[in-house]
């Protein structure tokens, strides 16, 4: 059986990270909104719900840039290797003579 590629696993990993950042923000605003209903007044609710509104929207583009140097990183990753093999072959084809 093959290993799977570096760059493979790196996306795999941060994939996986992303899920479970997004579900935490979630959970988090979840119980921000279950307070929001519980408060006594409206300023507190208020506050509550735009606390909520704005951890989605950070946790949402804190997922994008993880996701971006992620893709950045195992892009990176594999021309490296890609290069490496071509120069592999180069020193290889110049080693024999014709």
């Amino acid at each position: 059986m093959a290993e799977p590629d570096l760059d493979v696993v790196i996306r795999r990993i941060a994939k996986e990270q992303t899920k479970q950042l997004l579900m935490a923000a979630k959970k988090r605003r979840d119980r921000l909104m279950v307070q929001a209903a519980k408060a006594k007044n409206k300023e507190t609710r208020d506050q509550y719900r735009q606390t909520a509104k704005d951890t989605m929207q950070q946790a949402t583009v804190i997922a994008k840039r993880l996701q971006n140097s992620t893709e950045n990183a195992a892009d990176s990753y594999a021309r490296a290797i890609k290069k490496a093999a071509e120069q592999r072959a180069k020193e290889a084809a110049a080693k024999k003579p014709a």
